[in-house]
């Protein structure tokens, strides 16, 4: 009974969020309610609910005081260089761009935090994305899915969790993991160059004149539309040409300009970019500290790397880092107000997705739901599998991962799939590696507080994200997992 109302709760939640039949929020903490008094212990729900904000209190401090750190830091001026380099890089190509969006949160997920991979990637990418008309669903999806790789790292979590629970060394898990974890992250990296063509193909090419510019200033020309006489649509921001038939110009109007085309050949338009209330690119806004640049770089590399070696708790770290970063930088107290008030939309809605996950885990974990649906999996699998409990745990890895947390699935129920294994000869190490095939779609998952810092700051509906992102995770497990079992280490 309640392995069937466990898997009920988590298809009710995903299709009504899906469908957009209520926001993430209330779906998080109403639908799980609902079910903890279906299953007869409503009267528990306080219990429950309280257990799993404790557990989930120090994330939400930790990503409370990082939006605010990143967000100062983005402020005074310290991704601006980055940017500037990737839009070197990207020269408003959308291949380019989805590329480098890869690129960008594989290497920054090397400080192992899922939530600071996510806002310095957004923090860099979306005003590209937003003046080109880019899907912003496929930036969070790209995003998602190279951090989801790159969280197998033994400082990122996964790995950690899989050692302690079998008892093994994190390197003997993770080393021979390498080349199929390689794989994975080449196989985002070609799903990107595939989206970004795809977006090239809907958008079409275009040349940036001016990367840093005002948002306000005429910033992209799009080349081509046929000549003749008529009206077109122009695109918002981007002024596109116009089309018609016959001889003479062509005009097409938007809300983001006018282009013109003349003649029978191709013509060129420009257009002015509205301003979207994102300033992460202008390089004239008033919160910039230019002279401070070096030591907010220092403070920030001091901060992950006093993060990485758990020198204190990270939510500590952050709380201290982000005061010393508004103290510094903005000395006067209205100053520090108005950053913090600036922030505070991001925090909110952030804070308030974990706060109600933890109604949702609570619920899911106090009821019993998330034992049974474990126990089941794992009996439901054929005695013929055994042998074979290496691909077993790999190909469960992808939706228990999605559906429970790192905790619930590494401590609750890789021991048991080990167990099963061993009695047929199958390596502990074998499926501690296995078990960390299903990472890059767990990083979509609604229990995960990060995810909710990624569609905040970039603006996506959670459904939209889900639906758009779930199918081309699954899809980069698989490959992980294939190329485990081509390698010979699963």
């Amino acid at each position: 009974m309640l392995t069937v109302l466990g898997f009920a709760m988590i298809a009710t939640f995903l299709v009504l969020i899906m469908m957009k039949k209520m926001s993430p929020i209330a779906a998080l903490v109403l639908i799980p309610a609902l079910f903890c008094v279906a299953v007869g212990q409503g009267a528990q729900l306080g219990d429950y609910v309280i257990e799993g904000v404790g557990k989930l209190a120090p994330t939400a401090a930790m990503l409370m005081f990082a939006i605010v750190y990143f967000g100062v830091m983005i402020d005074v001026g310290l991704f601006d260089p980055i940017v500037r380099g990737i839009l070197r890089f990207c020269k408003a190509d959308p291949v380019r761009i989805v590329v480098g969006t890869a690129v960008l949160a594989a290497i920054v997920s090397l400080d192992g935090d899922g939530s600071t991979t996510f806002m310095i990637t957004v923090s860099a990418m979306y005003p590209l994305y937003k003046r080109l008309g880019m899907s912003l669903v496929v930036m969070t999806g790209v995003a998602a899915t190279a951090n989801g790789v790159m969280n197998t790292l033994p400082w990122g979590g996964p790995t950690a969790r899989a050692a302690t629970a079998l008892k093994l060394d994190a390197a003997d898990v993770f080393v021979p993991m390498i080349p199929a974890l390689g794989m994975g992250l080449l196989f985002v990296f070609v799903l990107a160059y595939v989206l970004g063509r795809r977006e090239r193909k809907r958008i079409g090419y275009l040349t940036l004149d001016e990367a840093l510019v005002p948002e306000t200033e005429t910033v992209l020309v799009a080349t081509g539309g046929t000549g003749g006489t008529g009206t077109g649509a122009g695109s918002t921001g981007t002024g596109s040409t116009g089309t018609g038939t016959g001889t003479g110009t062509a005009t097409g109007t938007g809300s983001g300009g006018q282009g013109k085309a003349t003649g029978p050949g191709t013509g060129g338009g420009t257009g002015t970019a509205p301003a979207d209330g994102f300033q992460g690119l202008d390089p004239h806004r008033a919160t910039l500290r230019p002279k401070l640049y070096w030591f907010n770089a220092g403070l920030t590399v001091a901060l992950l790397t006093a993060m990485i070696l758990e020198l204190l708790p990270i939510p500590v770290l952050f709380l201290l880092g982000a005061a010393l970063a508004l103290t510094v930088n903005y000395p006067n107290m209205a100053e520090q107000k108005a950053r913090i008030a600036a922030h505070a939309d991001n925090v909110l809605n952030v804070a308030g997705m974990v706060f109600a996950a933890a109604v949702f885990t609570g619920v899911l974990t106090g009821t019993g739901m998330v034992k049974h649906m474990a126990d089941w999996l794992v009996g439901a699998i054929p005695e013929g599998m055994g042998p074979h409990m290496g691909l077993v745990t790999g190909v469960l890895s992808i939706p228990l991962t999605y559906f429970m947390s790192n905790d619930g699935f590494y401590f609750g129920v890789v021991p048991v799939l080990a167990e099963a294994g061993a009695a047929h000869g199958v390596s502990p190490l074998e499926i501690a590696r296995a078990s960390l095939v299903g990472q890059a779609l767990h990083m979509s998952s609604p229990l995960v507080p990060a995810v909710y810092v990624l569609v905040g700051m970039a603006k996506v509906e959670f459904g939209d994200h889900t639906r758009f992102t779930v199918k081309w995770a699954a899809l980069t497990s698989l490959v992980v997992l294939a190329a485990g079992i081509l390698f010979g280490i699963i």
